[in-house]
């Protein structure tokens, strides 16, 4: 065999040996990929439980650019958003939630996601003083959660949070109304009790946004209008105080005696009510 050949032979061996090569690491890439997000995945986990969830959360997204087409990739993004949320860490895990759904939007963890996400505005949700916005975007989630996934516990649980928002913002509208009350500001008063008897009905401010209807229409001479609001004040609210209220307000003769036997009271509220019959 001359020289050539031998050069020759060599110049094959190196190419089997090199295309080898490719071919094995190649096929460990592949393993080690999917190898390295369960890794990924178990070390977000430990995290998790350990309570760091700022780190967990920076693994959980590793895992998800690591195997995208995984079914862990999307179990990630609501490990991460939970975790965040467990931890208070609200806009962190509103991020987390609002890009699961827009990208995973027919997931059968969707009303979990929109659940999670109403809690995150409604746990932010602190007194009638302050800004609305949490208010509102917590109420339109919960309400859309209601219409849109009606026989799950969500729906359930987010039919109780919606009374306490309404009672927040009937809550709002009473305080707004007392301050422009307090500058002497009628009609904007007026208007911000309207939408509470209106919008609120359920409320516990209902009785007496009607009293104050009565209050402020008969100082501004509107007697019709302050004894209608009476009469439904009367005929929703019998036994309130404000509708007693409301007697004192439309009859100044009135004197209240404490010290008058109940069969008399009862005969003058009996008397209030025939006014408006």
């Amino acid at each position: 065999m001359n020289s050539k050949s031998i050069y020759f032979y060599i110049l094959i061996l190196l190419l089997i040996i090199s295309c080898s090569k490719k071919e094995k690491v190649q096929v460990l890439k592949e393993k080690s990929l999917e190898s390295q997000m369960i890794e990924t995945y178990n070390e977000a986990m430990e995290e998790f439980n350990k309570g760091d969830v700022i780190y967990a959360g920076k693994k959980f997204n590793e895992v998800e650019t690591l195997y995208p087409q995984s079914i862990w990739a999307s179990k990630s993004i609501l490990m991460s958003a939970y975790g965040y949320f467990s931890q208070s860490y609200y806009n962190d895990a509103i991020n987390e939630l609002e890009r699961f759904i827009v990208k995973y939007k027919n997931h059968p963890q969707i009303p979990y996601a929109y659940y999670l996400l109403a809690l995150c505005h409604y746990d932010q949700i602190v007194d009638e003083k302050r800004d609305s916005n949490e208010i509102i975007k917590a109420k339109e989630l919960f309400e859309y959660i209601i219409d849109e996934y009606p026989d799950t516990d969500y729906a359930r649980d987010a039919n109780f949070k919606l009374e306490f928002i309404n009672e927040i913002i009937a809550s709002k509208e009473m305080y707004l109304a007392r301050y422009y009350v307090s500058r002497e500001k009628w009609i904007p008063a007026i208007n911000r009790f309207k939408k509470v008897v209106n919008e609120h009905q359920t409320t516990i401010y209902v009785e007496e946004a009607l009293f104050r209807l009565v209050e402020l229409n008969y100082k501004l001479g509107l007697v019709e209008e302050a004894t209608s609001y009476a009469a439904l004040l009367g005929y929703n609210y019998q036994s309130s105080k404000w509708y007693e209220a409301s007697f004192i307000i439309l009859n100044k003769n009135y004197t209240k005696n404490k010290n008058k036997k109940k069969d008399d009271r009862e005969n003058i509220l009996s008397k209030f009510k025939k006014i408006f019959k």
